[in-house]
Formats: C-alpha cells, structure tokens, sequence
C-alpha cells in the first residue's frame, strides 16, 4: 500500500484519499482498543488516592449511569481521568480530546473543565481557587454548567471509595465500542 501512495500531501490524488478514508473506517475499531487499554492502565496509578485511577474511573461512570445519566456522559465519565496516564497537569485536554470525535459538545466542555469543577473540594488544600469553576461560567451555556456541576459534585469527587460496589471494564467495554464505531465530523 506504501508505494502507491503519495509521499507529500500536495502530490495527493482523490483516489489515494478514498484509500486512505476506508483504511481509517475499516480500523476505526482499534480506537475502542487503545481506549480500554489506556484505561487499563490506570491501575497502576495511585498517587495517594484510597483507589487506583482505573477504579476511579470505574466508580465515577458506575454513579453515573446508576444515576441515570445518558450514555455519552456515561462514556465521558468513564473515560474523564485517561490523560493520567500520560500527564496529570493537563489530563482534562488530553481525555476530552480524545473522546471529542464521540459525544455532543456539552460532554466534550463537561470533562475540559472537570478539574475545575472538582477543584471546589480539594483547591484550597494547595492554596488555589475553590470557586475556580465560575471561570467557566461565561464560557458555557447554562445547561451545559450544570452537567459540569453535576458531574463533579455527584459523581467524580465520591468517587475514591474502595468499599463501594463498582461495576468493572467489562461492563463498559460494549458502549465504548459502540460510541467509538464512528466518529463525528466536526
């Protein structure tokens, strides 16, 4: 296949894309796989929490599918701390970029600004803003500032405990592979 494609984009043809975009559908599904193994992967992350990352995640999309929340919020909920596994600073970015091609933008905005919605629990333990959310404020849509709200309140900051009855990988893997089946369009 390398040899009958091009080698600089501005020497592209349109039948080499069409190639290319059925190379990229025919593979879409290796995105749910790298997404449950990035996942995976946070079992070994601790950094002081009473739960590993996995788990956290775990119990974080267990509260909210349990609470009734729809599926992508669900997805989002599940996949929201995935950036840890490359970077903590900047894990918000790193996880709503990722799951970005798969949920309307409400969830897209609702795990960027997860870290600071959160930080109302746990901000002023290193000197930060507790109301670091109201930043967002004008950013977001009302509806959009809500689910941020709840999402942080409800689900992911009670969400560290070892005792709780969670739901495992196994559980979420169908609709990880479901909502990464196709990616949206920008």
């Amino acid at each position: 296949m390398a040899a009958t494609s091009f080698t600089r984009m501005d020497h592209s043809t349109a039948e080499q894309w069409a190639v290319i975009g059925a190379e990229t559908a025919k593979n879409q599904v290796r995105v749910a796989d790298r997404m449950l193994d990035l996942l995976r992967s946070l079992s070994s992350i601790t950094d002081g929490f009473a739960t590993d990352q996995l788990t956290h995640c775990l119990q974080t999309a267990t509260r909210a599918e349990r609470d009734g929340a729809d599926p992508e919020v669900v997805f989002a909920s599940l996949m929201h701390d995935v950036g840890k596994a490359i970077s903590v600073p900047n894990h918000p970015a790193i996880a709503a970029e990722m799951i970005r091609p798969y949920v309307r933008p409400a969830v897209y905005d609702m795990i960027r600004v997860h870290q600071d919605f959160q930080g109302r629990h746990y901000y002023h333990h290193f000197g930060g803003d507790p109301d670091a959310r109201e930043r967002h404020r004008a950013e977001l849509d009302p509806e959009t500032f809500a689910l941020a709200e709840r999402f942080a309140d409800q689900w992911d900051q009670t969400a560290f405990d070892p005792d709780y009855d969670t739901l495992p990988l196994e559980h979420f893997e169908p609709l990880v592979r479901e909502l990464t089946r196709q990616a949206r369009l920008f």
